[in-house]
This record gives structure tokens, sequence and C-alpha cells, in this order.
């Protein structure tokens, strides 16, 4: 499988998150890469693109608002007066109607968490990551399994918000600009809401999620299995979920991605749900990974591969390295 992965990905690098109450540590630490590009196979560097083709990409998925929020919010943040990295801290219950100016109602109004600090950067890591994103892509599309090694993570990303540390959807944004009909299979620990925004209700795209019960976990306001319908399935699965029934469930959305005959795979793998995960409490082993793997690799397509969540920075690399060779 080839592997693609970009070094200015590095330059988001946060150093806390606010969430229970208080500021922590940030979970998506830069150390995740060096954990996963010690184990896999050598990387390739992704040939450089424009700024304007990266940015169309990013645009089948995103407003322009948004994109322009995250292109200008640091600096924005130290005009105001402030310093360190971006958080919001004012959200609106309802969308206001009429232009925001500061960057703090702006914050609000395109984020839904305070899990995804914005630094100086942030923006350029996003560009560089839909370069690696759309250089696996076009392997893909030729034939060919591809790895991405995507950081930040997308799949909390909305069109038009952040939040769960993700900023730009790199699964929805492979699928709009692919061309072909795809499935979107989410194996994180926590729901991929945004994508589910994003591609709910979209021809030519299927999504199937496998998480924890937002009853008990984050995101909590979306994936019950009340909202699948159309080309959406939420599978949520209680805490504690192990190899036997995990498998389960994804034998139940490989058959239903099956069922549109999808031409490209794209597959959100999240190691959170690893049963050594910090923030998770699923009891996923890492030898595991390799049987899951190779139940998604059985849809016979290409296949492309993100990374999401995991945050166990030790095991990491030997959950990636398990999951790709079951492709």
């Amino acid at each position: 499988m080839r592997c693609f992965w970009d070094e200015a990905q590095r330059g988001h690098a946060p150093s806390s998150e606010f969430f229970n109450g208080a500021l922590h540590p940030a979970a998506d630490v830069v150390e995740r890469v060096d954990s996963v590009l010690a184990a896999i196979e050598p990387v390739e560097t992704p040939a450089a693109r424009s700024e304007a083709e990266l940015l169309a990409a990013a645009g089948l998925a995103h407003t322009p608002d948004y994109l322009e929020l995250l292109r200008t919010a640091h600096a924005e943040w130290l005009a105001a007066g402030r310093s360190g990295d971006v958080l919001p801290y004012a959200f609106p219950v309802r969308r206001a109607p009429r232009e925001l100016q500061r960057i703090d109602a702006r914050l609000g109004q395109h984020s839904y968490d305070t899990c995804a600090p914005i630094m100086g950067g942030t923006w350029d890591a996003l560009l560089a990551g839909t370069g690696t994103m759309l250089a696996a892509l076009d392997v893909a599309i030729a034939g060919e399994h591809a790895f991405a090694l995507t950081r930040p993570p997308g799949h909390h990303a909305g069109p038009d918000y952040m939040g769960g540390y993700s900023y730009f959807n790199w699964a929805a944004i492979a699928a709009l600009t692919s061309g072909k009909r795809t499935a979107i299979l989410d194996l994180d620990y926590h729901h991929g809401n945004g994508t589910q925004d994003i591609v709910a209700r979209r021809d030519g795209v299927r999504f199937a999620s496998l998480h924890a019960d937002p009853a008990t976990d984050y995101p909590y306001f979306w994936g019950t299995e009340a909202e699948s319908g159309g080309n959406i399935l939420n599978l949520p699965l209680p805490r504690g979920t192990a190899f036997a029934a995990y498998d389960e469930a994804l034998v139940r959305a490989c058959d239903w991605l099956a069922e549109d005959a999808p031409e490209l795979l794209v597959v959100s793998f999240g190691a959170d749900t690893f049963e050594g995960d910090p923030i998770s409490h699923f009891a996923i082993r890492t030898s595991d990974y390799v049987h899951l793997a190779a139940r998604a690799a059985a849809l016979g397509i290409p296949t492309l591969v993100l990374l999401e969540g995991g945050y166990a920075v030790d095991a990491l690399g030997a959950n990636v390295a398990a999951f790709l060779s079951g492709f």
C-alpha cells in the first residue's frame, strides 16, 4: 500500500484543549505522527499543488466563509490583543441572521466545541493535509489501495464548523472530489458527525459509521441509529465492545455499502477503538485490526485509508500498521 505524508502538517501543534470543565494538554500531539511513521512502510511526499487547487477541493465540502475563518483566525486573534492558541468560548443556540465581525463571535458561529484550537501553523497544515489526501486519492482512483497520514483528524468537521480536533473533512473532500460512486466507512470510536452532515442526501455517496453510543460518548448530539436512512447508516455500540461484536457490526456495514456497488472505498480509520486508548472505551486489540481491515478489503474495490483518532501514542504505529496490512 502506498503511503503519503507531508512534513508541513507538523505545523498544527496545539498545546491544550478545553473539555470537562478544564484546560488539558492536547490529545492530538505531533508525536502521533512519529509513532505511525516509525511503523509503516516508507512514505511518499505528495507533489506540490497550487493553493487554488487545494481550496477548490476543500470547497466541495466546506463553505467559503468557514474556510476564510480558518485562514484568518490566528491573525485576527492576535490583532484583537490575544495570545496563544485560538479557542472559541461563546456558541449560539441558533444561527445569527446578521454578519458577525468579532473573531470571538465568528469562532462560535463556526465551532461546536472547544476542542479545535487554531495556531499560526494550522492553515498551512490543513493545505498540506489536503495535498496529502489528494495524492493518495489519485492512487486509489487509479486502482491501488493508498493511505494518507492525515493530521489533524477530519471526520468531526462539518460543512461550516470545526470541532473534535477536526477542521477539514478529509473523507468528505475525497468522496466529493473523486468523481466515483463512493462508500465511506468510519471506523473511529467517535461518530463521524461532520462527514454525515456533509454527505447526507448526496447522490453517489454512502456513509456507514461504527462508533460509541452517543448516549454515553462524544459527540453526543449525532450518531443515533434513528438517524439512519437514505445514504446514512449509524451503528452505535456500547462501551466495552470487543472484536466479536464489532466485527458483526462491520459485516452489516460492509454489506449495506456493497448494495450501492461503490467504485471507491474511503475508510476513516481511528485507532481510538484500541483497548488501551486513554480517551475511549472499546476493547479492540492490535491483532484485531488485521481482520477488521480484511473485512473491508473484501469489498474488492480500491481503498483510500485516512487517519482519524488514536491517542495511545506508543501503540498507534503498531495499530495503524496492523490495519494497513489487512489490505
